[in-house]
């Protein structure tokens, strides 16, 4: 047997011991026909003896490719650019395609020279997010041909290009900020020298001229979580009470800096990133963001760059043959952000909270039409119901959502006519507590409440039981008034439990200074009986919650009222047909009145810990759907920027309702 070096068996050695040519040899390892077939096999055979693996690198020059490309990021450190990576590896793979990666450490003067030699090392090139001004990067992307850029574009060159909407997203965030009631927001701003902060700033320019109160102020920090970290006292020193961070390592820096300084977040101050890497869930607290599907920006740059590569005749197995030109694909794909809400934004603070001017409250300035309508409109991620141009609530499909907080669509951010923020997400006292929503604690032993499950001689236990509320279709109907939706309620093993025919209809009130929103669900059994349970039918006195749910932010003061009752005491478990929950936030009062216009079920009510209401529906025993039946529950809620007593209440429920029926008409 032949001796092999601790290096590797050569190609000489292989050539001696099957007794032919280097040539021969090399020949035969790179597939070509004309080598004769008994003394190609007897290379092969010499070949795996020895253990020998030809040379990558002089392979690629001896076929003239490599069967590699460049990807060249101005920051390896950003979780962004390795999504991306990660994206492009895995769509190349199956081609035989391998990456080389470069960074630039963000110096952009020397991006070109890095590009260039990454370039010669390879078949082609990836750019993502280039800081080289224009005419640099107009004299090197013809030198290295092919290339595709990710988040940059140069007029006039047709170079295939994969854009980010950024300025989508930063709409989708600062009127997530507005309305929760922030008019005095701060713009932490990305390099100068990069295409996306430009877009960002264009976009935040915009928003101004769309919320003629809103005030945004830019101070200059970077792209890094140091860079947040350093900025965060002179963001404070804004006296903003919301922060669009460039991106989420920007939004890290900050948190980081603000729990060193007992800021507290969202409570003094709301914080929002950009681009939802993996670790914007996990931070603290967990960041809302306008999302970006990484990984998905590499596999479309993969895609346009082998497209390229295969009508140049280098990729193994198309068919094509070198000098075969076909059309090189000019598409320039558009990537939409999506808005993740999560616990780093809340409420303006009470203390701070400006003046609504009256042409931002809806109903209040414009009272020509009576029984006016607002309308839905479809999002990214869900649906928007807006009255005269002002946003009035946000649907959100909550696909989002962590599993462990039994993933449902869910009404938030809502507010008041007024601008007061009415709902409450991701609460630290109770994480998986989502604005308004079909929270039920226990369907068959799945919960759709979240968190954890009441276990009888146990207690509170996480247990593996969470199912999901998933959006079959949806439709805007009755002049955009109401959003028809089927929702499919799944158990952890992925189920069906129940099946969901859901409407929800806005309705302006002007006559009365207020809104109503109307929630119907009808929940229709399949072939098996439905058993709803909650903690108290477990064994835990006074806990009959699971319904429909409505958490709001706490206020500085807060009361309920029923037909017959006023404390909380009272209105828990009681029957009227109608709760309202009086708040004062700094000098303004909202009431949330919620009525149940059909058969009324016990109210779960707490105004004390936090506040929340709803109706229950296995408030002390147990509520059977039988197979093939269906069970309604329908919600009326009227929302006034004003503090009602009993009898305004009661006035209120009955032309709420009233209105809300003529409306269906």
């Amino acid at each position: 047997m032949a001796r092999v070096a601790k290096s590797g068996a050569t190609i000489g050695q292989v050539a001696e011991a099957a007794g032919v040519s280097r040539a021969t040899v090399s020949r035969v390892m790179n597939g070509q026909q004309t080598v004769d077939a008994d003394m190609a096999e007897r290379v092969r055979a010499a070949a795996a003896e020895l253990q020998y693996r030809p040379s990558t690198m002089a392979r690629g020059l001896s076929l003239g490719r490599t069967n590699s490309v460049a990807l060249v990021v101005p920051d390896l450190g950003n979780p962004m650019f390795q999504q991306i990576l990660r994206g492009a590896v895995a769509a190349a793979e199956p081609f035989g395609f391998r990456f080389l990666v470069a960074e630039t450490a963000e110096h952009a003067d020397a991006e070109a020279e890095i590009a260039l030699e990454a370039r010669l090392r390879c078949d082609a090139l990836i750019l993502a997010a280039p800081r080289s001004p224009e005419a640099v990067l107009r004299e090197l992307l013809p030198q290295v041909e092919p290339v595709v850029l990710i988040n940059r574009e140069v007029a006039g060159l047709d170079v295939p290009t994969v854009r980010v909407d950024y300025g989508a997203g930063v709409h989708s965030v600062v009127d997530h900020l507005v309305a929760l009631g922030h008019r005095e927001l701060v713009y932490a701003a990305g390099p100068r020298a990069s295409a996306s902060h430009a877009q960002r700033a264009r976009a935040l320019e915009e928003a101004r001229e769309r919320h003629s109160s809103l005030r945004v102020t830019t101070v200059a920090c970077g792209s890094t979580v140091d860079d947040g970290y350093r900025v965060a006292d002179e963001v404070l020193a804004t006296g903003a009470t919301g922060v669009v961070a460039f991106n989420d390592l920007v939004a890290f820096g900050l948190l980081a800096r603000l729990n060193e300084t007992g800021v507290d977040v969202p409570g003094d101050i709301s914080i929002a990133g950009f681009d939802d890497i993996e670790l914007a869930h996990y931070a603290t607290p967990s960041l809302t963001t306008a999302a970006v599907p990484q990984a998905e920006l590499g596999r479309r740059a993969w895609g346009l760059l082998h497209q390229i590569v295969s009508a140049r005749g280098a990729t193994p197995g198309t068919g094509a043959t070198p000098g075969t030109e076909r059309s090189i694909p000019s598409k320039n794909p558009l990537v939409m952000p999506g808005l993740v809400v999560r616990s780093s934004t809340g409420p303006v603070p009470p203390s701070r909270r400006l003046p609504t001017p009256s042409s931002d409250r809806a109903g209040r300035a414009r009272t020509a039409a009576p029984g006016g309508r607002a309308t839905w409109a479809a999002t990214s991620d869900g649906w928007t119901l807006t009255a005269e141009d002002q946003p009035l609530a946000r649907y959100a499909n909550g696909e989002s959502m962590p599993g462990v907080h039994s993933p449902r669509p869910h009404l938030h951010p809502l507010h008041s006519l007024g601008g007061v923020a009415m709902t409450q997400t991701t609460p630290t006292d109770h994480r998986h507590h989502y604005g308004v929503s079909m929270a039920v604690a226990d369907v068959n032993g799945t919960t759709y409440w979240g968190g954890r499950t009441f276990v009888r001689g146990q207690g509170p236990t996480l247990l593996s039981n969470h199912g999901r509320q998933l959006t079959v279709s949806a439709a805007v109907v009755e002049g955009g008034a109401t959003l028809s939706s089927q929702v499919r309620w799944a158990n952890e093993r992925g189920g069906e439990q129940l099946v969901e025919q859901r409407r929800l209809t806005g309705l302006l009130l002007p006559e009365v200074e207020a809104w109503a929103l109307g929630w119907s669900s009808r929940l229709d059994a399949g072939d098996a009986d439905v058993v709803i349970g909650s903690p108290a039918t477990s064994g835990r006195p006074g806990a009959g919650y699971g319904g429909l749910f409505w958490r709001l932010p706490f206020a500085d003061a807060s009361s309920v009222l029923t037909a017959d009752a006023d404390s909380e005491a009272q209105a828990h478990g009681s029957r009227s047909p109608w709760i309202a929950i009086v708040r004062r936030t700094g000098g303004a009062w909202t009431t949330l009145l919620l009525v149940q216009p059909g058969d009324v079920d016990p109210w779960f009510v707490r105004v004390t810990d936090y506040v929340g209401a709803g109706p229950a529906l296995a408030w002390d025993r147990p509520r059977r759907i039988a197979a093939g039946t269906s069970l309604d529950v329908e919600l009326v809620a009227a929302v006034a920027d004003r503090r009602l007593d009993a009898a305004d209440a009661a006035d209120l429920a009955e032309f709420a309702v009233a209105r809300m029926r003529a409306s269906a008409k």
